[in-house]
């Protein structure tokens, strides 16, 4: 009976997705788990998996349409079994022959000498299965940039076995079971969907993959008579939306430098290699690349001109979503605290120095806002807390998401039981994690589980924001500008005065249906107590 082949969830945050590219016609044969299409969202570019056996029947969405997700795309008549598949005589079913699939119910091709000599003694019974992990709520492929086992070796559980690299994540991937390496089914350098069997561990021995076991796209240039720049750039790791991009506009990727991990190029990347002035020069190859061209075409970059209408990118799309959302969900509510930063303005000017000589990490202000904001959420775990159906999670940590602005957009990564860290713990655990952010090397439970956000909009300028709510947590904290003003002191006696202070002003967005004004003023107030009657040893 036919199956239908959805437009995937690409993450919760994401509704819709792009086909960038079909990779099957109707009348091919597929195998169950083979790239069938390659989709594109503003955070993800994938291939995405046939989820059966048999023939490609129909193709209901064209290449470039964006449809909502769950939406059908195309329609597959199963075949009696994934082996059926494979004795099919089109050009395709070559292709795909090179596809590391890792379908088990196919021979594995080729014995290689090498691999065969890795293999440990076969062993009975079925072998523990290693998949590609979920690295992040948003993403949906992973590249296995090294292994750090070859078959045969012995393995414990959680020792590392692979390198994984993503868009935003760098992780070693720790083996589920302790045993011996039997099989490795994906090489590297290969990118492949979550929950893709990369190897096994234990079981009957397999063989190690082979360098004929390239993704597909590795495939299509060999076929290509001439090895073209067009055909260098297929393996340069990248993502399909970059390889469509460079292809719509003649750019050779071997020439655009790569920011992602093991060198892998990003949309990022390659958009500002065409705002260099990349487009013209690529398309006129005459005059080799001379050091002042970029520089004189950096001009031409298009800007948006007064009265232009700009459709909105993808990623602001889905921004602009989650925002009504969000305010949909929860009944906002704000209010903005004044706050006397002078005392902690003395101790950072008298410290900083010798703290960072001390203890290798700059002394700045979001420690001291963080140590605060940690002791008010102490008093009133309410605003620590969230909402889960009809009932509210009184969460056990207090785990700070900690808002660091990218050039390609903002992430939020956690810095988890910040409840267990002294100041020097949260000062140091701050530092990494907006490091490891700027530098893609989050591990995926870095960037979720937060139950309490800190957003500080004040490096631009502004006096105080409203900001709106990361659900499902039930507040948020707005850190506003620092600035000297003249404020009216009061002594001992009520005796009245006009001084310089170092005054700054932080909002509280809570979420009204939890969080009643009461508790929020309670909060703000011992967290505004905090700061200025601050005590706590630094470090």
């Amino acid at each position: 009976m036919p199956t239908d082949v959805v437009m995937p969830q690409m993450g919760e945050s994401i509704t819709e997705g792009t086909i960038t590219k079909w990779l099957k016609k109707p009348g091919d044969t597929i195998l169950r788990d083979e790239p069938l299409f390659e989709i594109s969202t503003d955070k993800v570019d994938a291939e995405i998996p046939s989820p059966s056996a048999g023939t490609l029947k129909e193709i209901k969405i064209a290449e470039g349409a964006t449809v909502q997700i769950n939406t059908v795309v195309a329609t597959i008549d199963e075949a009696g079994s994934g082996s059926a598949a494979a004795p099919a005589s089109s050009s395709a079913k070559a292709e795909t022959a090179a596809t590391p699939a890792a379908d088990s119910a196919t021979p594995a091709a080729v014995d290689t000498p090498a691999a065969t000599q890795d293999n440990p003694p076969t062993m009975g019974g079925p072998g523990t299965e290693v998949l590609m992990p979920q690295m992040g709520e948003s993403i949906t492929e992973g590249t296995i940039t090294k292994w750090l086992k070859k078959v045969g070796d012995t393995v414990q559980r959680d020792e590392p076995i692979f390198e994984i690299s993503t868009d935003k994540v760098d992780a070693e991937i720790p083996s589920p079971v302790a045993g011996v390496l039997s099989e490795i089914k994906v090489p590297e350098g290969s990118t492949v969907t979550i929950n893709t069997v990369v190897a096994v561990i234990g079981g009957t021995a397999g063989k190690a993959a082979a360098p004929a076991a390239a993704p597909a796209v590795a495939a299509t240039p060999a076929a290509a008579a001439p090895l073209s720049a067009a055909a260098e750039s297929e393996h340069v790791r990248s993502s399909p939306l970059v390889r469509k991009i460079a292809k719509e506009n003649n750019v050779d990727l071997t020439k655009v430098p790569g920011t992602g991990a093991s060198g892998r190029i990003t949309k990022t990347d390659i958009v500002s290699h065409l705002e260099q002035g990349q487009k013209p020069v690529a398309a006129a190859p005459a005059p080799p690349a001379s050091a002042p061209a970029p520089v004189a075409a950096k001009p031409a970059a298009p800007q948006p001109q007064p009265g232009e209408l700009v459709p909105m990118s993808k990623m602001r799309s889905i921004i602009a979503q989650r925002m009504v959302e969000s305010k949909r969900t929860s009944p906002h509510v704000h209010t903005v605290f004044k706050v006397d930063m002078t005392r902690i303005v003395k101790i950072r000017e008298k410290e900083k120095a010798k703290y960072e000589q001390r203890n290798g990490v700059k002394l700045t202000y979001m420690p001291f806002i963080t140590r605060a904001a940690i002791v008010a959420l102490r008093k009133h775990p309410i605003v620590n807390g969230s909402i889960e159906g009809e009932a509210v999670r009184y969460n056990k940590n207090i785990n700070i998401g900690i808002a660091v602005a990218l050039d390609w957009g903002l992430i939020v990564p956690v810095v988890k039981q910040a409840e267990e860290k002294n100041f020097l713990g949260i000062a140091r655990a701050i530092v990494d994690v907006a490091e490891r952010a700027r530098g893609k090397k989050l591990a995926p439970d870095e960037i979720s589980g937060g139950t309490f956000t800190l957003t500080n909009s004040g490096i631009f300028g502004e006096q105080f924001g409203t900001p709106i709510i990361n659900q499902p947590q039930s507040a948020i904290l707005g850190i506003g500008g620092l600035n000297k003003e003249a404020e009216v002191l009061t002594d001992k006696d009520g005796n009245d005065s006009i001084a310089i202070r170092s005054i700054q002003r932080f909002t509280l967005g809570f979420d009204h249906r939890i969080v009643d004004g009461a508790d929020a003023g309670k909060f703000m107030s011992d967290f505004k107590a905090y700061l200025e009657n601050w005590s706590e040893d630094i470090g």
